[in-house]
């Protein structure tokens, strides 16, 4: 990384974590009654808060940076004229934010025509905040962080999630059904971007989910890959399958996974 790349990364950190940080102190303030908004299928939705943690987020952002672009999964979308898009996801895990269930996160990166800069994963119901900068390595509450590795397939703790579209998930079950005889256990946290940095912390020692989007994955794959972990997004059944693991780890799920 470049020095200019570099002083660019410790700029954007500290706005990340601020605006992640202020995003989870709105959505910690959980209504009783919630609006909801259908996406691409009923079980896929957004509630107000997701929406209004979005615009607090972009708001924080532009106040600093007015000429950064905008990626959010709620539909803020802005054109960079600075070089740097913010790729947001306010609520990941709105499932278990509308039934009250830990583990949901704030997801917020940073990137360049070169990627990912700096990502932030900010999970106010279990005290965790996540950060990463490219070349910098990855912290769980400004504690350096690693994956698990070597960790063989017989041994490992996996987690994954399951699509929103109910057909998808008999695609997903064919790795399931492959890999949950020959692993340790299978977990279910609800967050995709949590999931990715379990791995990098070593709460669990891989994960595997289909039909993630950019605003899933950029926070949380820069922190698993500053972790040391191997985090890959490859075509599979018409669907975009993502596997994150230590090195050791990744080589036997990928060879596993049927084709």
């Amino acid at each position: 990384m470049t020095p200019e790349t570099s002083r660019l990364a410790s700029e954007l950190l500290p706005l990340a974590r601020t605006v992640a940080q202020a995003a989870g102190q709105l959505l910690m303030q959980r209504p009783t009654h919630f609006d909801l908004t259908e996406k691409s299928v009923a079980i896929d939705f957004a509630t107000q808060m997701d929406k209004k943690a979005e615009a607090l987020i972009v708001e924080g952002i532009l106040a600093t940076r007015p000429d950064d672009g905008i990626i959010g999964e709620e539909g803020a979308s802005r054109e960079s004229k600075s070089g740097v898009t913010w790729v947001i996801d306010p609520v990941d895990g709105t499932v278990n934010y509308f039934y009250g269930i830990p583990g949901w996160a704030v997801s917020i990166a940073a990137k360049d025509e070169n990627g990912t800069l700096v990502g932030v994963v900010h999970s106010p119901t279990v005290n965790s905040t996540w950060h990463a900068s490219k070349g910098g390595g990855a912290f769980l509450n400004n504690v350096k962080i690693a994956c698990n590795n070597p960790v063989d397939l017989n041994r490992a703790l996996l987690s994954s999630g399951f699509a929103y579209d109910v057909k998808n998930r008999i695609e997903q079950l064919k790795i399931v059904n492959v890999l949950l005889p020959q692993i340790r256990d299978l977990r279910r946290i609800g967050s995709a971007a949590a999931d990715i940095c379990h791995v990098a912390t070593g709460l669990v020692d891989g994960y595997f989910e289909t039909g993630l989007f950019e605003w899933d994955l950029a926070a949380a794959e820069l922190i698993a890959r500053e972790a040391g972990a191997t985090v890959t997004t490859r075509p599979w059944h018409g669907l975009n399958l993502t596997v994150a693991a230590g090195p050791h780890l990744s080589e036997a799920l990928n060879a596993q996974i049927p084709q």
